[in-house]
């Protein structure tokens, strides 16, 4: 399956995993307000969607409505040898389409976008009972210090070995998130 071509999940009726279109901003942009309850995150994403800042933007549509959406951006890693990895940030689901595996579908299908285009790792942070399913761990980063805080809901995953467990340093962000509030 190319890493950009549609994914269709049979046990999810009509549920199509894509890259963002032009066509999807205003979709993907409701989503997100209400998925959050603020425009924070959604405005967050409409300042990733800059090429040189954006590794994946997912969609899940359904039945011709953005359900969906996920964002996959650049990351620095600044320590004695500065790294690069993917941030995933911010992933939301419509209200009325959560807990139903679509937020699962997207994580899934942008963690294998980010290993076949060659992104080392993946760095999050969000609820501990959630991403671990998919392989993130606070382990994995602990040694990293995150502007976004610490703890067990600062995460990664190694998309390839040592990736992040060799490295050290402070997480920089794009100036994209120096907005949120």
């Amino acid at each position: 399956m190319p890493a950009g071509g549609p994914l269709l999940i049979s046990s999810l009726m009509s549920l199509e995993i894509r890259d963002e279109r032009a066509t999807d901003i205003e979709g993907v942009r409701a989503v997100v307000e209400s998925a959050f309850g603020c425009a924070d995150e959604a405005e967050l994403v409409e300042r990733l969607r800059d090429d040189t800042l954006k590794i994946a933007s997912l969609v899940a549509v359904e039945d011709g409505r953005v359900v969906g959406h996920a964002m996959f951006s650049r990351v620095w890693i600044e320590g004695a040898e500065p790294s690069v990895v993917a941030s995933l940030a911010p992933m939301a689901v419509a209200p009325d389409r959560q807990r139903r595996g679509i937020g699962s579908a997207l994580i899934a299908r942008g963690i294998e976008s980010c290993r076949s285009t060659g992104w080392p790792a993946i760095i999050v942070v969000g609820h501990t009972e959630y991403y671990p399913r998919f392989g993130f761990s606070p382990a994995a980063v602990a040694h990293l210090d995150s502007p976004y805080g610490g703890g067990d809901h600062f995460m990664g995953l190694e998309l390839r070995p040592g990736a992040l467990t060799d490295i050290r340093g402070r997480v920089r962000y794009p100036s994209a998130f120096d907005q949120l509030k």
